[in-house]
């Protein structure tokens, strides 16, 4: 297993996304914030996306402009097309994530395009990105099965991940975008991953529908995998995937990881401080037991 892990957090934007209430812009800010100063290193503050398709992130513009930015932090932000990302650069930011699909139904319910079309847009947007002097990051969602078309060939998702890489992305988060993911899978699909993409260039994004995000991590650091998604207060879903429930929470993922001597540099009190924070901005308490199990472990 590494000895050391790291954790995006996407809280900030995966997280609220598929929020109803509206969350106000200087909630999100704080929010930001408040993980900044628990040690995240590698923060998704928001998306510069359609605010007519998700309405949650039309202020994104107003975040990146609002927040507190530590050197050595990593603040992104996704982008669908060469108008988000032209937005994304006008606000200063220094890397951007793109957001492909594994299975053709949910591309085009996601981006209304055809995973080759959305492919043609993204390498457009990666080399425009990179030639701007950014970064980017690239997502494969769908990556353990479809909520429309099932089961995903794991063949697929590790060509698809090259691609992804073969734009100038640095790093491919293959997605368990509805929770469907089981360990045995995850070796499964990892199995075909990295015979083509290199480990230090793999991220795993987990949502916990099924109570299996943490199981699923551990079998994917028995591969050395060191890179993973996370959400503070176990916030999210898709909404585009029906039925998905909310990400692995950050809370969790730390203190298994801490439980088990694996560094992350990232405090579990202060990203519950920072999730405890939000409660009164999205209308509806987060999980606790973090509070009794960082007393526990102290």
């Amino acid at each position: 297993m590494p000895t050391r892990v790291s954790i995006v957090e996407v809280g900030p934007r995966d997280g609220l996304q598929n929020e109803t209430a509206v969350v106000p812009t200087e909630a999100k800010i704080a929010f930001v914030d408040g993980l900044t100063a628990a040690g995240h290193s590698r923060i998704e503050v928001s998306a510069f996306v359609s605010p007519k398709w998700v309405p949650q992130m039309g202020d994104a513009g107003a975040v990146f402009a609002g927040i507190t930015r530590k050197p050595g932090v990593r603040y992104s932000a996704l982008v669908p097309n060469r108008a988000g990302l032209d937005r994304a650069l006008a606000a200063g930011v220094c890397e951007v994530a793109i957001f492909a699909a594994a299975s053709e139904t949910f591309s085009r319910r996601n981006i209304n395009q055809s995973i080759e079309e959305s492919f043609a847009t993204y390498e457009a947007v990666a080399s425009a990105a990179i030639a701007a002097g950014a970064t980017v990051r690239a997502y494969l969602s769908t990556s353990f099965g479809c909520p429309f078309e099932g089961a995903v060939d794991p063949a697929r998702v590790a060509a698809l991940s090259e691609r992804l890489l073969s734009f100038g992305a640095y790093e491919v988060a293959v997605s368990d975008t509805i929770g469907i993911a089981h360990p045995a899978q995850v070796k499964r699909v990892l199995d075909h991953v990295l015979r083509g993409v290199p480990l230090d260039r793999l991220a795993l994004h987990f949502h916990d529908t099924r109570g299996t995000a943490l199981v699923n991590v551990f079998a994917a650091l028995e591969y050395e995998v060191a890179t993973f998604d996370s959400a503070a207060g176990g916030l999210g879903g898709c909404p585009y995937a029906p039925g998905a429930s909310g990400n692995l929470a950050t809370e969790d993922l730390l203190f298994m990881l801490h439980g088990i001597g694996i560094e992350t540099g990232i405090s579990i009190a202060g990203t519950m401080q920072a999730s405890l924070a939000l409660e009164q901005a999205i209308g509806h308490a987060l999980p606790s037991r973090y509070v009794q199990a960082e007393r526990t472990r102290s």
